[in-house]
């Protein structure tokens, strides 16, 4: 399959994601797959009873698929409508993927919540790269986009490479500790900006930070940022 997975709901949440996806799938020039999983929630049921969930589960699919095709330029999109969990779909499509995308939280999560269980889910056990966009409404891109921050001390090189090509790709700046020398000889079109920026001050806050999967989990790291980044994050899956 290859390409770019969303995970999409319908929600204003699942609608940012669709934005940050598309981006994505537009600047790798890869195609866009607009995933939705649908379950009967009631015990059992006659199919005919289920049809209408279904019927209703097309529909949204077939929504976010539609606003993906009239808002890009020619870029291939597919669907996957999936009966059963969305999370454990999502973390399957990851294997063939190069990048999962999610909303925080989807139209399921209580109101109160943060980040909703499938954005942790597939951040958790996703194989390749999760990006968790972060809050409703649209995402226009910026004329100077803020720098992309990795959140690691001691990032690895998985968590380093997604990031310089994150960088590479939006045109902006990276911010990272540890030695870079080795990255900026990789990746010489990317300006690198000294460490200790935060992500949400100044004109051109961070337009994504990064963490890696296995630190973020020894230290905690994963929920606070899913759960108060100010912009998108980024999940690698180190080596």
């Amino acid at each position: 399959m290859g390409g770019i997975v969303l995970g999409y709901d319908g929600s204003d949440f699942s609608v940012q994601a669709l934005d940050w996806a598309l981006d994505e799938a537009e600047l790798r020039k890869v195609p866009l797959t607009v995933v939705h999983a649908w379950q009967w929630p009631y015990g059992e049921a006659e199919e005919e009873v289920k049809a209408h969930l279904r019927r209703a589960a097309e529909h949204v699919l077939w929504h976010g698929a539609e606003c993906a095709r009239a808002s890009s330029s020619g870029l291939k999109v597919e669907t996957d409508l999936y009966e059963g969990s969305a999370a454990r779909r999502l973390a399957e499509l990851s294997g063939e993927a190069d990048l999962v995308v999610v909303g925080s939280r989807g139209l399921s999560a209580l109101p109160r919540a943060v980040v909703g269980s499938v954005a942790g889910y597939v951040a958790a056990h996703a194989a390749c790269p999760v990006v968790v966009v972060r809050g409703p409404g649209p995402l226009p891109p910026p004329s100077q986009p803020g720098p992309v921050v990795v959140a690691d001390r001691a990032p690895d090189a998985s968590v380093l490479e997604f990031a310089f090509t994150e960088a590479s790709l939006r045109r902006a700046p990276l911010t990272a500790h540890g030695e870079l020398a080795e990255w900026v000889t990789r990746h010489p079109q990317v300006r690198v900006e000294p460490a200790g920026y935060r992500p949400g001050e100044g004109p051109g806050r961070a337009t994504l930070m990064v963490v890696g999967r296995g630190h973020a989990a020894r230290f905690g790291a994963a929920r606070f940022l899913l759960q108060n980044a100010p912009c998108p994050v980024a999940v690698v899956a180190e080596d």
